[in-house]
């Protein structure tokens, strides 16, 4: 699919858009994400990685209306949301970082 980000056309597809994404880890949502896989990716963090572009030469808004077109699924998240108290391992896992292998 053709899509212009920032001024410069770009021909992206799901599975590319997969395939560079995959081992990139998420950055904190704070705002708008785009759900890849099953992970939340910040939507600066994905017009960066895709485009190879500085995230201030685009708008969230450009990379919304793109990954909404290849079919990934796009939220918003209320300011001021933090993880429920009804999930204690998130909460731990947020506070304390992933587990590492012994």
């Amino acid at each position: 699919m053709r899509c212009v980000i920032a001024r410069f056309p770009f021909e992206l597809t799901k599975n590319g858009v997969l395939e560079t994404m995959k081992g990139i880890k998420p950055e904190p949502v704070t705002g708008e994400c785009v759900v890849i896989g099953r992970r939340e990716y910040p939507v600066k963090q994905v017009g960066a990685v895709i485009t190879r572009q500085d995230r201030r030469d685009f708008s969230a808004g450009e990379v919304i209306r793109a990954m909404t077109r290849l079919g990934f699924t796009c939220r918003t998240r209320p300011a001021g949301a933090s993880l429920s108290a009804a999930d204690p391992v998130r909460q731990a896992y947020a506070l304390l970082g992933t587990p590492t292998a012994i």
